[in-house]
């Protein structure tokens, strides 16, 4: 596999246009964005810079369709054998997109490979498969009338996505969305564009008509704020930063009152008890379950909160775990932990470490950049000891691989600290005790909590968060929920 990975590394990668309508076009001033990879700093391609009047073409477009029936008005079963047949078209160049997900954004192309195209092909089966056994209801009411609940598609879904996984959080919004027979226009980062549209161009030629999915590229400034104020848009799918969260919830109530359903920021607590089964293999999860894609994960255990008795003694095996961890070409199959987003955002996570040792956070290993010769972005996995709970680094979300370690005295004093954020999208648990562990999982304010494990939750249940970390779920049946209206038909007889 290596070696056709190898061949694909300077592929020639054609300036990228907005798909509207069922045809790709440049925008409407003409303007585009420089892509830079990640991987070396260097150019890669270009992409339309959407303007206003753009987006706004792509939602009336969206709009059109979906009043059309071509799409809402059909009948599950012909969404599902569409549907299907995406997932095929996906899952047969999953190496190819795979590798330009990686040249786009930086992920390790051993995580982007199952996490990216392969995750997004079982996203599109598992909703495929679901929309033909979603029932409506009938209402338990009296004898001489008939009470129908009817589920319908909603209408136009904007979808916006981050740049760490862009497919796999992609699919986890349009699948469903698309399912259930709405339409769609999506805005992915102006730096991980390149998968989502290609998953585009293979979506029409699975079936999908003209207009039910469109993809605008540009900058959120421009183009985001176009979506969130879009009168055709009756739902809106993000995940991203809380700054831009509250932003979309402005543009709702300034247009048309829109559903925002938002995934937002985490700080998340992996807790780890004295009594834990395995103490080194609850210390190997939580390095890798904080540096892998290089700490950009919405889910990352960021901070590590250990019990005092063994603080100490469990920071040096996560340190050592850390420093071991292979850094760098993400195209290397060996690599562990690839490149960062962007420059900017390396000197971001170089800062978060930097200010923590100044605040008194004693630094285990890493904290500067890596592989400065290869023009690329790459930070060493960073781990910091005798972190406070006010630091600056345990309170805000680094999105980098920056680890806080916080030694707690006892149950209830962990609960205190792992509470102690604005945040609440995931959790981590590690005990022997049965008891604490029920214990936990209903204390901790988090909308996932793991126990003697972290991450690797499938697509049967539910990912969303509570606090600020936003409201929705993506992910299992509860997804439908988000793109599908209830309407009562109440039948006299």
């Amino acid at each position: 596999m290596q070696d056709e990975i190898n061949a694909m590394r300077g592929a020639y990668i054609a300036p990228q246009g907005l798909l509207i309508d069922g045809k790709f076009r440049s925008s409407m001033s003409g303007q585009e964005i420089e892509v830079l990879s990640p991987v070396n700093g260097m150019r890669l391609t270009s992409l339309a810079d959407a303007g206003r009047e753009d987006v706004n073409l792509a939602c009336q477009s969206a709009r059109a369709a979906f009043e059309a029936g071509v799409w809402s008005r059909t009948a599950p079963a012909h969404r599902k054998k569409v549907l299907l047949k995406l997932a095929d078209l996906i899952e047969k160049e999953a190496l190819k997109i795979a590798v330009l997900g990686v040249r786009d954004n930086g992920t390790e192309i051993a995580m982007a490979l199952k996490a990216e195209p392969m995750s997004a092909a079982s996203t599109f089966r598992y909703y495929a498969e679901l929309i033909d056994k979603t029932y409506g209801e009938i209402a338990p009411t009296q004898s001489d009338v008939l009470a129908l609940v009817h589920r319908q598609p909603i209408g136009v879904v904007a979808v916006i996505v981050p740049w760490n996984f862009p497919l796999m959080i992609g699919a986890w919004k349009i699948a469903p969305a698309l399912a259930a027979g709405n339409s769609v226009v999506l805005k992915p980062a102006e730096t991980a564009s390149l998968t989502l549209l290609r998953i585009a161009e293979l979506a029409l030629e699975a079936g999908v008509p003209p207009g039910v999915f469109n993809v605008v590229t540009g900058q959120g400034a421009v183009a985001g704020e176009a979506l969130g104020l879009s009168m055709d848009v009756d739902v809106m799918a993000f995940t991203g930063s809380g700054g831009i969260g509250r932003k979309l919830l402005e543009y709702s109530a300034r247009s048309n009152l829109k559903r925002v359903y938002l995934e937002l920021g985490g700080k998340s607590p992996n807790i780890v008890f004295a009594d834990a089964p395995d103490l080194d293999k609850a210390a190997k999860v939580a390095a890798y379950g904080i540096f892998r894609n290089s700490g950009q994960v919405c889910i990352a255990g960021s901070r590590l909160l250990v019990e005092a008795s063994i603080a100490d003694q469990f920071a040096d095996k996560v340190a050592k775990i850390a420093a071991s961890m292979k850094v760098g070409d993400p195209l290397d199959l060996t690599t562990e932990a690839g490149a960062l987003n962007s420059e900017t955002h390396l000197d971001r996570s170089l800062g978060f470490a930097a200010r923590a040792q100044m605040e008194g956070a004693e630094l285990l290993t890493g904290g500067g950049r890596v592989l400065q010769e290869t023009g690329g972005w790459f930070m060493a996995p960073t781990v910091l000891s005798k972190v406070r709970p006010e630091m600056e680094v345990s309170r805000n979300e680094v999105f980098g691989p920056v680890l806080a370690i916080t030694p707690f005295a006892d149950e209830a004093d962990a609960i205190r600290v792992a509470n102690g954020t604005d945040f609440g999208l995931a959790s981590g648990v590690w005990t022997s005790n049965l008891s604490r562990a029920h214990r936990m999982v209903e204390s901790l304010r988090a909308g996932l909590v793991h126990v003697n494990t972290y991450g690797g939750s499938d697509l049967t249940v539910p990912l969303g968060g509570v606090k600020q970390s936003g409201n929705g779920h993506d992910k299992s049946p509860h997804a439908l929920d988000k793109y599908l209206d209830l309407k009562t038909a109440w039948i006299q007889l």
